[in-house]
């Protein structure tokens, strides 16, 4: 009787389909940040105005803070804030500052390969991409572990809100998220929404907030 058998190329290829299925996994991780927050106990909101301002003045009057500040004074006024003509004239004032450092090289070690079976799998629920070493795909004709190194950036906003007619600081936030790309008009808006997820929150507590297509989860950092 005859038993039909994987060929190499057959297995290469399966091995390939689950690479790509892990790479288009990983493309899909949900955003996730650190967020630090400090608050005095704080009235709800009853129509006091605000304004945002930079907190560094080089950034003062530029396009870039005016979009990120738009971001932020449409999570005050969903608080039910309400925003106003001017710094002058707001009863609080929403210091924002944001940046992005210039990043720092990782190493990660793939172990890829096609034909056989033994400790050396990175493909399946068991392999080391997903969880502990186990048993996966290898073959030792396709080369040896695939070593890459990548760059990631620790972004960040911070955010202090002070009454204005005697200066007394009300809150102080700090939203911070490690990721592979550092550009500002894409981490900004998921760090100020992440800041402003159950504001003020617990003063003191330290949060990770995971954001998934457009849905908050809260979860203990700590």
């Amino acid at each position: 009787m005859n038993v039909p058998m994987f060929s190499m190329k057959s297995l290469a290829r399966i091995g390939l389909s689950i690479a790509l299925a892990a790479s288009l996994a990983a493309c899909a991780t949900p955003f996730q940040a650190d967020v630090s927050r400090f608050a005095v106990p704080m009235p709800a909101p009853q129509g006091q105005t605000f304004a945002v301002v930079a907190e560094d003045p080089k950034l003062a009057g530029g396009l870039e803070f005016a979009t990120y500040a738009k971001d932020v004074a449409a999570e005050m006024e969903q608080l039910g804030y309400v925003r106003a003509a001017s710094p002058e004239s707001a009863d609080l004032l929403v210091r924002f500052d944001y940046g992005v450092d210039n990043g720092r090289e990782r190493v990660r070690t793939d172990y890829t390969g096609a034909a056989g079976f033994g400790p050396w799998g990175r493909w399946g629920p068991w392999g080391g991409a997903f969880g502990a070493w186990g048993y996966g795909l290898y073959d030792p004709w396709l080369g040896g572990p695939d070593v890459r190194s990548y760059t990631v950036y620790t972004s960040n906003i911070d955010l202090k809100i002070d009454r204005a007619a005697d200066g007394q600081r009300l809150f102080e936030g700090k939203a911070e998220a490690v990721s592979r790309t550092n550009r500002l008009p894409r981490l900004v808006p998921n760090l100020v929404d992440a800041m402003f997820t159950d504001f003020p929150g617990h003063s003191g507590e330290t949060l990770r907030i995971t954001i998934r297509d457009d849905e908050k989860t809260v979860r203990d950092a700590d």
